[in-house]
C-alpha cells in the first residue's frame, strides 16, 4: 500500500519516537511515509531499519541533522528531494527534542543558559518556520474562511517542566516555557489557515514495549504514545485539540 502522505519528526529515539514513527508510518495505523531527523547519525539509521522491521511495508528514511537553522533547511530541501516522498504531500511534523540541563541555579552561566535557549527553543522556532514553508508550497495558504483546507499539524512535545519547574531546572524549564509559548503562537496565528498546531505535556516513563509494567500503568507504552500523536495528526478544522497531558496510570500529578 502506498503512503498517503509525509510526516517530519525531529528527535527520533528509542522511546517516545520510535512509537510515534511506527504507528504514523505502519500501514494498518497512519501510512505515512515518515522522515525520521536526529543528530546521530548511526543511532538514527539503526533506528530506521529497527523500525521497517517491526512495521512491514512501511517507508522510513532517516536525515542526520542538529536544530540550527542552517541545517534543519538543509535536512528539509534532502526530505523534499528524496525518491521516497516523490509526489506526497507533507500532513504532519513533530518537535521532540530533548532536554537534559540539569544544575544549580548559581552554577549556571549565561552562556549555558542561553545555548539551551537557543539549541531548544531556537530549534523549535526554525523547526516550525520549516515546517509551515513546506505545509503552504503543498496545500497553498488560503484561509478556511476563504474556501481553503486543512494544511496539516505541528505537534510540539513537551513535558510538566513547561508549565512549572523545580530547583536545579532553571535552563531546562526556560526553554520548555518557550517551545509551549511557540506552540501557543503558532496555533493561534496559522489555526484560521487550516494549520493545527499542538503542544503535548508527555509526564512520565516512556518505553518501547508492551509489559507488565506499561499494563499497569508505572510507564507509557510508545505505541500508545504513537496512536495519540496520530489522532491529533489527523485532526480536522472541525476541531483541533491545542494542548493535551499525557500519563501513565500511576504517574503523580
Amino acid at each position: 500500500m502506498a503512503p498517503k502522505a509525509l510526516a517530519i519528526l525531529i528527535g527520533a529515539g528509542p522511546a517516545a519516537g520510535a512509537g510515534i514513527a511506527r504507528i504514523l508510518a505502519h500501514p494498518s495505523h497512519g501510512n505515512y511515509a515518515v522522515a525520521l531527523l536526529a543528530r546521530n547519525a548511526d543511532n538514527l539509521s539503526a533506528l530506521a531499519q529497527s523500525l521497517r522491521s517491526s512495521a512491514p511495508g512501511s517507508t522510513i528514511e532517516s536525515f542526520p541533522t542538529d536544530t540550527a537553522p542552517a541545517n534543519l533547511a538543509k535536512a528539509f530541501e534532502n526530505i523534499k528531494a528524496h525518491s521516497s516522498f516523490k509526489g506526497l504531500k507533507l500532513r504532519v511534523t513533530i518537535y521532540s527534542i530533548k532536554n537534559a540541563s540539569v544544575k544549580p541555579f548559581e552554577e549556571e552561566t549565561f552562556d549555558q543558559y542561553m545555548d539551551s535557549m537557543q539549541v531548544f527553543a531556537g530549534g523549535a522556532m526554525a523547526f516550525a518556520q520549516e515546517s509551515l514553508k513546506l505545509l503552504f508550497e503543498h496545500h497553498g495558504r488560503q484561509p478556511l474562511s476563504e474556501g481553503g483546507s486543512h494544511k496539516g499539524a505541528i505537534i510540539f512535545t513537551g513535558t510538566l517542566g513547561a508549565l512549572r519547574t523545580n530547583p536545579k531546572f532553571a535552563s531546562y524549564g526556560g526553554s520548555r516555557a518557550a517551545v509551549r509559548s511557540l506552540a501557543q503562537a503558532v496555533a493561534k496565528e496559522y489555526s484560521p489557515l487550516g494549520v493545527h498546531g499542538a503542544h503535548v505535556v508527555a509526564n512520565g516513563a516512556i518505553k518501547d514495549e508492551d509489559n507488565e509494567g506499561t499494563q499497569q500503568g508505572k510507564s507509557m507504552s510508545s505505541d500508545a504514545v504513537g496512536k495519540t500523536y496520530l489522532w491529533l495528526a489527523e485532526q480536522q478544522p472541525t476541531l483541533y485539540t491545542h494542548e493535551l497531558d499525557i500519563r501513565p496510570a500511576q504517574e503523580k500529578f
